[in-house]
């Protein structure tokens, strides 16, 4: 069964309230005086992100010209589809993901999940589904950014966090790889220790060239899920009409 999205009591409450007082009310990103209740990336940031155009390919969300076909999700594994992105993956989009994902900045996760939730529709009855860290790596950075971008989608949706993907070995870093060595390094990288929920979402912080979705969704396949979907924060960007190129990780 999903595991509950945990809800924020009274002592999480205060917690919040004291990290407030102790930061400075400044926005992590343009530095001006932090506007509304979070301090960390103001609405003005947040507003300027910019949402993906559309036309977008159906399967994999990518934005197309009008009137051709896509051929980034060619090749997919076919159980994954409607993947969708927030955000393009442009300078301030990156530097939010940074701090996410290498500054320590966790909380960072709620204004993101906030974005997510307002520019992509997930449906109603989905589990969200994180995709999971190796071991190295969590125990080097501490925590799972896509698990907690998860879990504050999930507060801000209603929905389940199902926690059910590991991995079952490390990978090397991602960043310079073509597409095809993507898929290589992640075959067969992730494993569900139970059944998986019919409805799964996966989540994570940047699409790149969907080869994590498409290898986390192999296995929740593997494992009883009956649809699989995915949603990122920010897409890292490529030209229209190409394939693939070769994007960098942040």
């Amino acid at each position: 069964m999903p595991r509950s999205t945990p809800r924020w009591g009274s002592l999480a409450q205060a917690a919040g309230a004291l990290e407030r007082w102790l930061l400075p009310g400044e926005c992590l990103l343009c530095r001006e005086p932090a506007g509304g209740s979070d301090p960390l990336i103001c609405p003005t940031c947040q507003s300027r992100w910019a949402s993906l155009p559309e036309p977008q390919c159906a399967r994999c969300g990518q934005p197309l010209t009008p009137g051709t076909a896509c051929r980034l999700c060619v090749g997919w594994e076919a159980g994954l589809s409607g993947v969708r992105s927030a955000v393009w993956l442009d300078d301030s989009a990156r530097r939010a993901v940074h701090l996410l994902k290498y500054s320590g900045w966790k909380r960072v996760a709620q204004p993101l999940a906030t974005v997510i939730a307002a520019r992509v529709g997930i449906a109603t009855g989905s589990a969200l589904v994180p995709i999971p860290l190796g071991a190295a790596r969590l125990r080097k950075r501490g925590y799972n950014q896509s698990a907690e971008l998860a879990a504050a989608l999930g507060i801000r949706l209603g929905l389940d966090l199902a926690d059910v993907l590991a991995r079952r070995r490390e990978t090397t870093t991602q960043t310079a790889l073509t597409p095809d060595a993507r898929r290589a390094n992640l075959a067969g990288a992730f494993e569900a220790g139970r059944r998986a929920p019919e409805r799964c979402v996966l989540v994570d912080d940047v699409f790149t060239t969907g080869a994590t979705l498409e290898e986390a969704a192999r296995a929740l396949l593997a494992a009883g899920a009956g649809q699989v979907s995915g949603v990122t924060f920010a897409r890292a960007q490529r030209p229209l009409d190409a394939a693939a190129t070769h994007d960098p990780d942040p």
